[in-house]
Order: structure tokens, then sequence, then C-alpha cells
């Protein structure tokens, strides 16, 4: 293989990886306390939409950033709400806000702008060059010459994996997702604690989707996370919970997507659509192949009562 395809094609499969990153550890804490993430995609297409709306019409990324992490919050409450207070089905309610999130972003979009999806062109995070590392063989150009989006997103990966494991806080999160009847005779609310959790998983599966729009593609449109949200579930399944483990997995399934955008220009003699199809190929075959011997949290998907 050419060294510089290669380069290319692994730089570029850091960069695909970022939103699936901040994906995973959103959906990755609401498991920990026992909440079924299966609405992530939902939360990040909202962070997608509300990114572009907020930088296309404040003209500043950052607040598209802010916007992003405030649309993602919106649709985690939804589920906190449901599943917590109403006890209503974990997985339903996720499969519904992902339903909601995708008819609200269309209505809204076309509602912002008298009836029609307009053309939104938005000024995209460039890369940043990190001194001396950016210049190393091979790995520079790879892991040192990304954009911030995607250097926050494994600092993100780092800071909530030390958190977990090195933190009171952590351990609290973790217990709840193991035996919240224990968190609860400790003095803590599981409730509460799953609450905040998915509320804190949405505003980073916001961000996962400010990527999309900020970073990958410059502008929104209809459905753009386009399943990205559930190769972000896989990720945490193949990565066993845990921060690292979901980062390592976000970045394979990067590279089958970046293989997948490069094999398109080959004209290889088969359907593009079946190439497309080879990121969820692969998360299929690694969940088949790892995801059976993975163990989740025992109370992932029950519905607790305080007292």
């Amino acid at each position: 293989m050419d060294y510089a395809f290669l380069v290319a094609l692994l730089a570029a499969s850091v960069r695909i990886a970022a939103p699936l990153i901040l994906g995973a550890l959103g959906g990755l804490i609401s498991e920990r306390a026992g909440v079924f993430a299966v609405g992530i995609e939902g939360m990040m297409l909202a962070g997608a939409f509300g990114a572009a709306i907020g930088a296309f019409v404040s003209g500043s990324p950052a607040v598209g950033l802010l916007l992003a992490v405030v649309a993602g919050s919106l649709i985690a409450s939804i589920v906190a709400i449901a599943v917590t207070i109403f006890r209503a089905d974990q997985m339903v309610t996720g499969l519904a806000v992902n339903i909601l999130a995708f008819g609200l972003t269309s209505f809204l979009l076309r509602g912002l702008f008298g009836g029609r999806a307009p053309s939104i062109r938005l000024h995209i995070f460039g890369a940043i060059d990190i001194p001396f590392l950016s210049s190393l063989p091979f790995v520079g150009p790879i892991l040192f010459r990304q954009s911030a989006l995607t250097y926050a997103a494994v600092a993100i990966a780092l800071l909530l994996h030390l958190a977990l494991y090195r933190t009171r806080a952590g351990l609290t999160l973790r217990a709840t997702g193991e035996n919240p009847e224990a968190v609860f005779a400790a003095g803590n609310n599981p409730i509460r604690i799953r609450q905040l959790a998915v509320i804190a998983g949405g505003a980073i599966a916001g961000l996962g989707g400010a990527v999309l729009s900020l970073q990958d593609v410059g502008t929104f449109t209809d459905g753009m996370t386009n399943g990205r949200g559930f190769l972000a579930l896989a990720a945490v399944i193949v990565g066993r919970w845990t921060p690292l483990g979901a980062l390592a997995a976000c970045l394979v399934f990067g590279a089958a997507s970046a293989l997948e955008v490069r094999l398109q220009g080959f004209n290889l003699p088969v359907s593009s659509y079946a190439i497309q199809m080879a990121p969820y190929l692969l998360a299929l075959a690694v969940l088949a192949g790892l995801g059976r011997g993975t163990r989740m949290p025992q109370a992932i998907g029950q519905a607790y009562r305080v007292g």
C-alpha cells in the first residue's frame, strides 16, 4: 500500500471517528448509570442542528457549540424524565426520541426559514498542527494535524476514564448501573443520578453532532447523522462500557468509514451502496464476535423506584 495513501487513510480515520467517539462517550455515561442509550442518534442529530443554526445565525462557531450542547441536553431530558419519573420502557423511549429528533429538526429547519430548507454554508474548524509533534514521521500527520473538536473528543475520553475510575462521583455512577439499591442505602438518590447521567450524556452526544455540521460537512441536512448514533452504541458494547475501549472501537469504525469513502473512487465492479454498508457490516461482525462475551451493567434497563 502506498505510504501517502496509508497516512491519508489513517488521518481520515481519526477525523471521521471524532463524532462517533463523542456519541459513544455520551451513551456510555447513560448506560453506566443504568439507562439504555438508544436515543443517542436523536441527541446527535439535535446537536448537529443546534450547532448549524447557532453558527449560521450568529456567525460564531462558539455559539453553535453551545447550542449543540443545549439541544442534545434537551432531547436527553425527555428520555431522563420518561424513564426515571414515569418508568417508561427505555428502548421504546430511545427509539421514540430518535424519530422525534428527525421530524423536529426537519420541521424547525423549514419553519425558521420560510417553509423551505435553506442553503446553509458554515465555516468549518480547520486542522491545527501541534508544534514539533505534527512533524514527526508517520504519526505526526495522523494524530497531530487534526481539528480542535477531534482533539477535544480524545481529551474527553481520557478525562472520562479518570473520572469513572479515579473519583468518588465515578464510583457512584458505576454503582448506580450495577446496584441502585446499594447506592440509595449509601445516602444517594439513584433516580437523580440517572437523570443527570442521561442529560450529561446527551450534552456530549450533542457535541458529537456539532462535529458533523461544524467540522466534517459545514452544513445541516435532514437526518445527517445517518446511523452514526447506532455505530456509537456498538462501540460502547465492543469497548465493554469503558471510555478507552469505546475510543478504540470508534477508531476502528472510523477506519472502515474512511476506507469505504476511498474505495468508491477506485471504480470497483461493486455497487456503491454495497460499499457504503462496510462500516455497519463491520460493526455487526465485531458485535457478533466480541459482543457475546461482554457483561453489561447489571441494573441497566431496570426501572427504579425510591423507597
